[in-house]
């Protein structure tokens, strides 16, 4: 009996001082400290990462000569500006209306109603409150209200960005999924639209050294350039994955083609049309109209040598979202883009807001300083400002991430960190922040979105479950602030309507007047007489 308890306080003690050894690294391997009295107390971990800076990224990646961008994007604003003055001008549309379109947006009946429990309210640090302008347009606009959103593989194969889609459709009109890439190895991940692609080379920005060139030099913000043989095709198929995604009246087909090339067209596998496209240096669009577009399907019969395809945008009146998501991207992938590739298509396709999702493949347990990151992601705000004028910026906050260590499941120490950088970066340029975290804390945070199973047992990445929750968290802020550009609308209203009111009397004053009526001239012969 005696020497049982002799060697359960030998146990004990070994375990005391193996709990005293700090976390190591061996052979590229961090192993976590070993306490099992983690209940009782947590031991600080007071590194050298925690202290200063990792090295967590090449800043050379964020390398960028803005000077030259803005020298891009001018040229195109130029080339387009006296496009209407050339004798000839190569066309960059080629227009296909099936039918007639009339399609009217719908009546916007505001719903305050919250699906979140909790509102995480957009913080707008612009002087000028381009949220508001945004949300005026977003109620106002009759025409397509355009969103990018640029991120990780948090929002990959259309996570998070159905469900926002499906909510701003749903309270202010639109249909159809926004953008599709012409070819990509991820098109199967992604259960918003069904793509089908033959006959394509597709190149990733992430692995831009191995492009060929030209080709490296034509990545627009999408992330990806694809390359056909002649005979190679694409067909989209639309889903009943979200609402409002079965079929739109607008397809646009975004492409290059610097040699004269041909191509066929053919809508819900019935409808075929061929053009010939002039050789051109610059960015194109088939534009399709039609009362229901289903299925829309791409070839290139002749000329594919130096043709570029980038994708498919369907939509029409409302709202579109084009999910822009790039894997391992830190939003240095952004910099690798064309600027003048960007503007041109921007011209084609102007965006009213462009959103930013970006962090997560940075933040590393015990690092607490990221204000050379901070520094990069105002650089990507810049960059996206010179591309796409028109846009407001929303910066996302990093989302929830959990770790697991000896004291079981813990929030990671770096978010607050990450959080305050991305907040700040926004501050200083200008632009508008969202916390995702704040959102998802809301809904107990990342474990209890395992729990639920709304995430990955990484408990880094959200799946589409997770995704509608913060989509809904972020619809709300939006549409909270659509609320107030709702109240600013009335109040124009009502401030016009004695002016409106004063207009309509004098006119209906006038119009006997006008028609000679006896009475009225009359008094007005004995007020000039008086």
């Amino acid at each position: 009996m005696l020497q049982g308890w002799k060697c359960a306080l030998w146990v004990l003690l070994v375990m005391l001082v193996v709990s005293l050894i700090p976390p190591v690294t061996v052979g590229g391997v961090k192993l976590r400290r070993a306490n099992i009295f983690a209940d009782l107390y947590r031991f600080e971990e007071r590194n050298a990462e925690a202290m200063s800076e990792e090295p967590l990224f090449d800043e050379a990646d964020f390398d960028v000569d803005f000077e030259a961008v803005s020298q891009q994007v001018e040229a195109v604003q130029q080339q387009l500006a006296q496009a209407d003055t050339l004798r000839h001008e190569v066309p960059t549309e080629y227009r296909w209306a099936i039918e007639e379109q009339q399609i009217a947006r719908s009546e916007i009946n505001m719903n305050p109603a919250r699906y979140s429990s909790r509102l995480t309210p957009i913080e707008d640090f612009s002087e000028e409150g381009l949220i508001a302008t945004f949300c005026d347009t977003l109620i106002e606009a009759d025409r397509p209200i355009r969103i990018a959103v640029l991120g990780d593989s948090f929002v990959e194969g259309d996570i998070l960005t159905a469900d926002l889609r499906e909510r701003l459709q749903t309270a202010f009109g639109g249909r159809g999924t926004g953008f599709a890439p012409m070819a990509s190895p991820l098109t199967g991940f992604r259960r918003s639209i069904k793509t089908q692609s033959k006959g394509w080379t597709s190149h990733n920005i992430m692995q831009h050294k191995s492009v060929p060139a030209p080709y490296n030099e034509q990545f627009f913000v999408s992330g990806w350039v694809c390359r056909p043989t002649d005979g190679a095709s694409t067909r989209w198929e639309e889903t009943t994955f979200r609402k409002q995604l079965d079929s739109c009246s607008t397809a646009r087909i975004l492409f290059r083609s610097p040699r004269t090339s041909r191509i066929q067209l053919i809508v819900n596998d019935s409808l075929t049309r061929d053009f010939t496209v002039e050789g051109a240096d610059k960015v194109r669009q088939a534009v399709i109209e039609a009362k229901h577009i289903r299925s829309l399907e791409l070839k290139v019969l002749e000329g594919a040598s130096e043709w570029v395809g980038y994708g498919a945008i369907f939509g029409e009146k409302g709202v579109v979202v084009d999910n822009y998501s790039v894997r391992s991207n830190n939003g240095q992938a952004i910099f690798r883009t064309n600027p003048a590739i960007n503007a041109e298509i921007n011209a084609l396709w102007s965006y009213d807001l462009v959103i930013l999702q970006y962090g997560l493949n940075i933040m590393q347990a015990g690092v607490h300083k990221y204000t050379s990151y901070g520094q990069q992601i105002e650089k990507v705000i810049t960059y996206c400002r010179q591309c796409f004028p028109s846009a407001a910026i929303l910066v996302m906050g990093v989302s929830d991430r959990a770790i697991k260590n000896e004291n079981g499941v813990e929030t990671m120490d770096a978010i607050p960190y990450m959080i305050d950088c991305q907040r700040t970066a926004a501050r200083n340029q200008g632009a508008a922040f969202w916390s995702t975290f704040d959102a998802m804390q809301a809904e107990g945070g990342m474990t209890e979105f395992v729990a639920k199973g709304w995430a990955g047992k990484d408990y880094t990445h959200i799946n589409y479950g997770g995704g509608r929750r913060v989509a809904w968290a972020l619809f709300d802020a939006m549409n909270h602030e659509a609320g107030k550009a709702v109240e600013r609308r009335k109040r124009r209203l009502e401030a016009a309507k004695p002016v409106f009111d004063s207009l309509e009397q004098m006119q209906h004053l006038l119009e006997p007047l006008e028609m000679g009526h006896p009475t009225l001239t009359i008094e007005q012969n004995q007020l000039s007489e008086q």
